[in-house]
């Protein structure tokens, strides 16, 4: 009796997910004429039919098939009145599972993303002792208020998981578990996060254009120079202060780094693009 049960436990979950990968293939899929019916139809058949708002997690671990699913249906069976889908993207990387949320009470209000994204933060160190020796990461999105807009709800919490993996343990190249929500990236240095990394390291050192070559002792005393430039809001003043230099030095010095940069630091949109440079090396 005890292994029909199970047997029978086993085919729900494997067709669950099945379903589950079925609607997370079409929210990815580029919209057609019949992707709204469709995307219904998938929604229904995930028990998720008439659940706006939709929230959208996505969470990354050890490289296997199973432990990031069921890790993350772990953590969504604490969540109260929600229901859930959890699967895998077919372009999913290894390691990476998703899961549309919906919400059973139907309030669309911003409280209930918040409501899921602090149960799921508070839930993370449970979940990552799983396997404590692979860091467990996660990036959840906004509401999507209608079917149509999960596929902008999933592309946000792929942006956010990225996000997350970027995050390094204080006094560490080691990067450390966690869940980011897509509003925690309020400020230029966490929306950066998001960004791959190659892609960053390509920005950065296009934009500081020569200066980019650090292992020149003299192009490290400029970025320095240029950092504390741009922290001090373009103050030649308070720079010198900060370095401890003469003003006509630092003078001297952003015109090196503007020369060698090509960019114009009395531009706003300039000092905007090396500070992100910065940020992004």
């Amino acid at each position: 009796m005890l292994a029909q049960h199970r047997r029978a436990a086993l085919r729900r979950e494997t067709t669950a997910r099945v379903r589950a990968a079925d609607l997370l293939a079409l929210i990815d899929t580029p919209s057609s004429a019949a992707a709204p019916a469709a995307l219904g139809r998938a929604l229904e058949a995930c028990g998720l039919a008439d659940q706006d708002p939709y929230t959208v997690i996505t969470v990354q671990g050890a490289a296997d098939d199973d432990g990031a699913v069921d890790a993350l249906t772990e953590a969504l069976h604490h969540l109260p009145d929600c229901s859930f889908a959890v699967g895998r993207l077919p372009t999913a990387e290894p390691g990476e599972a998703s899961a549309v949320i919906g919400t059973r009470t139907g309030r669309a209000t911003d409280s209930g993303t918040d409501t899921i994204a602090t149960t799921l933060q508070n839930l993370w160190p449970t979940l990552q002792s799983r396997n404590a020796k692979v860091p467990l990461h996660g990036g959840i999105s906004t509401p999507a208020t209608t079917p149509q807009t999960l596929k902008g709800a999933l592309t946000q919490a792929r942006y956010a998981l990225t996000a997350a993996r970027s995050r390094k343990a204080p006094g560490s190249d080691a990067p450390t578990s966690g869940l980011t929500a897509i509003e925690d990236l309020t400020t230029l240095g966490a929306l950066l996060t998001g960004i791959p990394a190659d892609v960053r390291t390509a920005f950065g050192i296009h934009a500081l254009g020569r200066l980019a070559d650090d292992t020149n002792p003299s192009h490290r005393m400029l970025l320095e120079t240029l950092d504390v430039f741009l922290m001090h809001n373009g103050s030649w003043a308070r720079t010198a202060e900060a370095l401890h230099l003469h003003v006509n030095t630092v003078h001297y010095r952003i015109q090196r780094v503007e020369m060698l940069t090509g960019r114009d630091l009395a531009r706003l949109d300039h000092k905007l693009d090396l500070k992100a440079a910065l940020l992004c090396r």
